[in-house]
């Protein structure tokens, strides 16, 4: 099998397992526990490889515990942020997991052990609470611990069964990463496919991922480090890694996430891409309110797919208006759509020489108000590089057809570029998809700025702001006419000869009917 196939076929077993073992508990409810365990994997296979250090005489999980000294625990912990004794790596747990019936709380135990691990270390905040909702009472598991242990057990065993290559044979940090990764990221699509609304929240389909990461990447060689306000599981972080050279993001991966369990995912999705806990910083908090990284910005790439017209404390509280990231502009964001709000703090945050990618509600680019008056204020600062309008029904738990706005502190003319990318899409089961050749399409006349026809077109500043900063592409871009051309000297021809040929048949049937009468008398 081709490699392509090869992870085709292991996605097809990981989503397999995954609904075999939860049985009658709902997907949503059960996906910590498959994520958990393949994390869990993951951390003890690839801790034991460290360890190894490529030693092919060394197999860490058959040394008992005591040989492990003070001081090979404290380089481990230092080097990748955690430890685990080889008692408590997955392959030992699992190899025992259908005969132990204290397998809730040795797993709970060991847990715990491995998040304490990092206690006082630069890790603490990056390990702490990994495993918060990996809860091995619930019952969600089973009303018994036996029930529990036997679920429990299933997931370990299914996970166990995934084939990502042997984790001694040296080819760990070249392939099996690779693949944990793209299983992970495959589970959690599948999972925010099938949740609707709440698994748009927190995951941006990776095509979608792919188009904004290059857009806010596009023309730097280096960054100093990437930046999401509202990261979700880390997808569009993680994008940026993965399309680009690790090396050209200088400083690391920085998010903020409102939701626990999700900004649990980001930190393992961060792992499991094998981004060292002193290249990513992922917070948890509510961004607008209570934002992290004032010490750490300027950024010089940020993506973001923030929650489209949350509600928020806006004029509320009378501190914001005064706050560095909304003073600018004059105005806050209506309480009831949170829009705009997320906008001006992801300019704040941005560096003179980056770019900033947001998927935005359409709403935001034509109604009144106070988000005019935002509009304004972008558009008079000459921060608005582009705005693209993309197809219908991208993304998880919405079918509404969204926007990206680029912001840029570096434009090196007035005018504002506008996308029709409506029309790009491949349609599938449940969800249109973007295709690299339609990414590619679109970032190449972002690139050149060029107008063409349906598709592009650069507006310059005046025509905008005397259309009452309506940021709208439809306003500025004319959609191509589908309809079938007609050529009315033919249509007039085709219908005389319709009109003649009814004549002809009407003096038939005419004819038809006089001879019947006729016979008739």
């Amino acid at each position: 099998m081709t490699s392509a196939q090869q992870r085709a076929a292991l996605q097809r077993q990981i989503w397999a397992i995954a609904n075999e073992v939860r049985g009658a508990v709902d997907g949503w409810d059960f996906k910590q526990y498959v994520l958990g365990t393949l994390f869990y994997r993951f951390i003890s296979e690839n801790f034991a490889s460290y360890i190894e250090g490529g030693d092919e005489g060394v197999r860490y999980a058959e040394l008992p515990d005591n040989v492990i000294t003070p001081d090979i625990k404290d380089d481990a912990i230092k080097t990748k942020g955690f430890f685990l004794y080889p008692s408590q790596l997955f392959a030992k747990v699992v190899a025992s997991a259908h005969t132990n019936e204290s397998l809730n709380t040795d797993l709970a135990a060991i847990f715990a052990a491995i998040e304490a691990s990092a206690n006082g270390y630069p890790s603490e905040h990056d390990i702490k609470g990994l495993f918060a909702d990996f809860d091995t009472t619930s019952n969600r598991l089973g009303n018994t611990v036996k029930d529990k242990n036997t679920r429990l057990a299933a997931v370990l065993k299914g996970v166990s069964d995934l084939d990502f290559g042997d984790a001694h044979d040296g080819d760990f940090e070249e392939n099996q990463i690779d693949l944990f990764g793209d299983a992970y990221e495959f589970l959690i699509s599948n999972y925010a496919a099938n949740a609707g609304k709440s698994g748009g929240e927190f995951f941006t389909p990776q095509h979608v991922s792919k188009l904004i990461a290059r857009l806010a990447m596009h023309g730097q060689t280096s960054v100093n480090k990437i930046y999401d306000p509202a990261c979700g599981s880390g997808s569009l972080l993680l994008q940026a890694k993965k399309h680009f050279d690790v090396h050209i993001i200088e400083e690391g991966f920085f998010g903020q996430e409102i939701n626990h369990t999700t900004y649990n995912l980001a930190r393992m999705n961060m792992f499991l891409h094998n981004i060292n806990y002193d290249k990513f910083n992922v917070q948890l908090g509510n961004t607008l309110i209570d934002p992290h990284f004032g010490d750490d910005k300027p950024f010089d790439a940020i993506v973001s797919n923030p929650p489209y017209s949350v509600k928020w404390i806006g004029s509320d509280d009378p501190t914001l208006i005064n706050d560095e990231r909304f003073a600018p502009a004059g105005v806050l964001a209506p309480k009831s759509k949170a829009d705009f709000a997320f906008v001006l703090h992801a300019l704040s945050y941005l560096s003179s020489k980056g770019r900033a990618a947001i998927v935005c509600f359409p709403g935001i680019f034509y109604r009144g108000g106070a988000e005019q008056k935002i509009r304004q204020y972008l558009v008079d600062n000459n921060y608005v590089e582009t705005v693209i309008s993309l197809a219908p029904n991208l993304f998880y738990g919405t079918t509404i057809a969204v926007n990206i706005l680029v912001l840029s502190k570096h434009k090196t003319d007035t005018t504002t570029q506008f996308i029709d990318a409506s029309g790009l899409f491949k349609k599938e089961t449940n969800n249109n998809v973007l295709l690299d050749k339609h990414i590619e399409e679109i970032m190449a006349v972002f690139d050149s700025k060029a107008n063409v026809d349906h598709f592009a077109k650069s507006v310059p500043f005046e025509q905008v702001a005397d259309n009452g900063y309506n940021l709208s592409v439809s306003s500025y871009i004319e959609a191509r006419d589908t309809r079938e051309v007609i050529d009315i000297k033919t249509l007039n021809a085709n219908i005389a000869n319709i009109v003649a040929r009814q004549a002809e048949l009407r003096t038939a049937i005419d004819a038809i009917v006089a001879e019947l009468e006729g016979d008739e008398a």
